[in-house]
C-alpha cells in the first residue's frame, strides 16, 4: 500500500521544487507527473514552461485534472506527483458556466462532493498502484477574506479539502520561504 505526501504552502514557497526533489529520491526516472494546470494566458504558459524545464525528461507526464485516478492506474510508474490541488479545484469549479455571484447553496454543494469525490478516488487508486504519490497544494486562507463570492467559495472548497487530503496523508511538509516544515508522520 502506497503512501500519501502533502505539501502545502504559500504560492511560491518552494512546494513544488520540494515535491520534485521528493520524487526524484524516491522514484528517480520512475515517476508520473500530472500537471493541472490550463494554459489560459501567457503567464499560465510561462509557468507552465518553467515547470516543464525543470522536470527530468524522462518523467511521464500528463496533463489532466479531472478522472486522475484512470491516470495513475494506467501509468505503470512507482512514485508520482500532483502540481497542484490548487489549480484542480479551480478548474472543476470553471465547468460550471454559471454566474458564481448567483450560485445556489444546492450548487455550491454540489460542486464540493464532485470536488471530494475525485479527491477520494485519486487517494484510494495511488494508495494502490503507487509506492509514493506526493500533492502540492496551497494554503489559500491564510491571507485576507476575498471580496468576492466565488473567492470566498473557492476558499472554502480549498479550506475543506486540504483538510481531507491531509487527513487521508501518511505525511505532511509546509512550506515557508523554500523551507520544508514536516508537520505529520
Amino acid at each position: 500500500m502506497g503512501i500519501i505526501v502533502t505539501v502545502t504552502g504559500g504560492m511560491r514557497s518552494g512546494k513544488s521544487t520540494f515535491a520534485e526533489l521528493l520524487a526524484k529520491e524516491k522514484g528517480g526516472r520512475d515517476v508520473l507527473y500530472i500537471a493541472t494546470m490550463k494554459p489560459i494566458d501567457e503567464e499560465c504558459i510561462e509557468r507552465i514552461k518553467k515547470h516543464r524545464d525543470r522536470r527530468p525528461k524522462d518523467w511521464l507526464t500528463v496533463e489532466v485534472y479531472s478522472d486522475i485516478d484512470v491516470v495513475i492506474a494506467r501509468s505503470g510508474k512507482k512514485v508520482g506527483i500532483l502540481d497542484c490541488l490548487t489549480n484542480m479545484v479551480s478548474n472543476i469549479m470553471m465547468e460550471i458556466d454559471l454566474s458564481w455571484d448567483n450560485v445556489t447553496n444546492d450548487i455550491i454543494a454540489d460542486v464540493g462532493v464532485r470536488i471530494r469525490e475525485e479527491i477520494e478516488k485519486m487517494v484510494c487508486r495511488a494508495r494502490e498502484n503507487l509506492d509514493t504519490f506526493i500533492v502540492v497544494t496551497n494554503e489559500v486562507g491564510m491571507g485576507i477574506i476575498p471580496d468576492t463570492k466565488l473567492g470566498r467559495i473557492f476558499t472554502e472548497y480549498m479550506g475543506e479539502v486540504n483538510k481531507l487530503l491531509v487527513e487521508l496523508s501518511d505525511e505532511v511538509y509546509f512550506m515557508i520561504s523554500g523551507i520544508p516544515l514536516k508537520i505529520k508522520g
